[in-house]
Order: structure tokens, then C-alpha cells, then sequence
């Protein structure tokens, strides 16, 4: 599935696919975007390729250059939470603080709905992100811990 948001002059195309849907350009794609952010700018070494990947819906957001700027995967109930999840949540430098991140998370909510109808949605949240994920209705539903070093609170959106 595809679509179009508009963010001033920026244009992002939307595709929404399976796993098994996503070719291989878009998956390396995926996988340099998630490199370049979670381990090479937040100095963390660790697997990002966990297994969960497999099991999930990924939303690819590209501009109008043709690069992938924002990407999050909806993982599917029962495989991180008895609820479906949001995760690896990415935006690229290029893009960061123009709305961005905003536009991937309406996208993705839209998604999930119609995929999964209103259901729970639990997620691992870098603590730092808690008021941006607020303003999506997420709660608060834990208290912080570190994964990977860094700290993060379990978030729910009902």
C-alpha cells in the first residue's frame, strides 16, 4: 500500500508491506537507515536483526529524492507484547525536525487501524521521546529501564 503526505515542499511516499512483500533494496534500505541512527549516531553496538522483523508489517516513508527517511516497524501480536507494537521507530538526520517523525507516526497509527482495527498498542520508548509519544496518546504503564545502555519506558496506547 502506498500514499503521500506533504510536509511543506517535502513530499513523502508511504509503502506499507509484509516481510515477505519488501524487496531487497527496500530491506537494505531499511537495515543501513536503522544502523546509520540506532548504532553508528547512538554509539550502541548491538543486533538490530532480532528476529521480529519477519513477523511484521514495515512502513517505509521516502523523499523526494528517493531515500529512506523514516521507517517503523509494526510488530504483530503476541510477538514482543500480547498487544501489536511499534518498533526500531527511525527517522534519518535528513529529515530530522521538520515533522517528519510526526507524519511516520500518524502514517503508522493509520496503518496498524487498518490492519489490526483499534487494538492496544505497547511500545519500549527511549525515555527522552516520552512527551512525543504523549502527544499520540501513549501512557506511561512502567517504570524506566536500560536496554542496550540506554534508558526506556514501556509505553500503552489504548
Amino acid at each position: 500500500m502506498t500514499g503521500f503526505s506533504y510536509f511543506r515542499s517535502m513530499q513523502i511516499r508511504w509503502i506499507f508491506k509484509s516481510f515477505s512483500e519488501l524487496n531487497i533494496y527496500e530491506l537494505y534500505a531499511i537495515m543501513v537507515l536503522r544502523q546509520e541512527v540506532f548504532i553508528v549516531e547512538q554509539v550502541c553496538p548491538y543486533l538490530d536483526a532480532d528476529g521480529k522483523d519477519q513477523k511484521s508489517h514495515h512502513l517505509l516513508g521516502f523523499d523526494n529524492d528517493g531515500d529512506l527517511v523514516a521507517h517503523l516497524r509494526l510488530v504483530a501480536p503476541g510477538v514482543s507484547y500480547q498487544e501489536m507494537s511499534f518498533g526500531r521507530i527511525v527517522t534519518s538526520d535528513k529529515v530530522r525536525g521538520k515533522g517528519v517523525g510526526k507524519l511516520l507516526m500518524e502514517e503508522g497509527i493509520k496503518q496498524s487501524e487498518l490492519l489490526y482495527g483499534k487494538m492496544a498498542n505497547r511500545i519500549s520508548a527511549q525515555s527522552y521521546l516520552i512527551p512525543f509519544y504523549q502527544y499520540f496518546g501513549f501512557k506511561i504503564v512502567g517504570e524506566e529501564y536500560l536496554e542496550d545502555d540506554i534508558p526506556h519506558t514501556e509505553m500503552l496506547r489504548c
